[in-house]
């Protein structure tokens, strides 16, 4: 009895069948869902989604952040951004990670407020998911 997973961007549907096994990378750690999973909504990290067919990798999408909604039958990725591991270029993953490095050191290190405090932690989960890019290009 196989999962269905939908992988959605805010651009479009990049992948909507029934797999095996999903292995989403939540922002807790990564999370394999089977069939007959416990209902529940998770937040992502930066990652790569890998599709089992069986006991092998069949695919693989990088997320930069999002949620994903798991039932016992279905797993539904809403991802701010989507991207298959093969079409990722490594210059502009690093290029992405630069800019986000560049930012969170501009921010300074004082948070005098949530709201700074707020803005510091958006620029380390950029930085984060900029690196998890560039991994993901990489082949790591």
């Amino acid at each position: 009895m196989p999962v269905a997973l939908e992988i959605v961007s805010p651009e479009k549907l990049l992948l909507s069948r029934q797999v095996d096994m999903a292995v989403v990378p939540g922002s807790e750690g990564d999370i394999g869902v089977l069939p007959g999973h416990a209902p529940m909504i998770i937040m992502l990290r930066g990652g790569v989604v890998s599709i089992y067919e069986g006991e092998q990798v069949t695919g693989r999408l990088f997320v930069s952040s999002g949620f994903a909604e798991i039932t016992p039958d279905r797993c539904t990725v809403l991802a701010d951004e989507a991207v298959p591991v093969g079409e990722l270029v490594k210059a502009e993953a690093e290029a992405r990670l630069a800019a986000a490095e560049a930012a969170y050191q501009a921010m300074g290190t004082t948070a005098e407020n949530a709201a700074d405090m707020l803005a510091q932690e958006l620029a380390i989960e950029r930085v984060l998911s900029a690196q998890a890019m560039v991994d993901a290009a990489s082949g790591s």
